[in-house]
């Protein structure tokens, strides 16, 4: 997991060829051009989508975690918490595709506003949509980072 700010995304470079490209987009121009339609920036190996959506209560929400892929989650309007757990104290719930859904609870929380950004890598399961207090509207641009075959 890295937590950043969208200023500071070249100090990750390095990690990956595809993460490189993707924090080279991390700049205002081209967050404000990406849209509700996925964009393919490398085929299936790395696209991009904005998400717009309202906060929700943790009750309402579950962890996610991917083995293939790793994802960029980029707060432009709004704030949630995101909690991280390691899938090995989850119970799976779902698997569908490089999908993996759980419940169980959270070993670390982190919150996400304006200018940051949060790399979940493969095993990190992440809850997302997590109101801070009452629900609020969120707009977040993703994107998928294949780095495993």
């Amino acid at each position: 997991m890295i937590i950043g700010r969208n200023r500071d995304a070249a100090a990750y470079r390095g990690i990956h060829s595809r993460l490189d490209r993707a924090l080279d987009c991390l700049t205002d121009e081209f967050l404000a051009s990406v849209g509700t339609e996925t964009r393919k920036l490398d085929g299936d190996a790395l696209y991009v989508t904005r998400f717009d959506y309202d906060t929700v209560p943790v009750e309402e929400t579950f962890f996610e975690s991917h083995k293939k892929y790793l994802d960029i989650h980029v707060m432009v309007k709004g704030s949630e918490r995101v909690d991280i757990a390691n899938p090995e104290g989850l119970t799976l719930d779902e698997s569908k595709g490089d999908f993996y859904g759980y419940h169980g609870d959270a070993e670390q929380s982190v919150i996400l506003r304006p200018g940051d950004f949060l790399v979940v890598f493969p095993g990190d399961a992440h809850r997302l949509k997590i109101a801070l207090g009452k629900p609020e509207p969120v707009s977040k641009v993703v994107f998928k980072i294949q780095i495993y075959d």
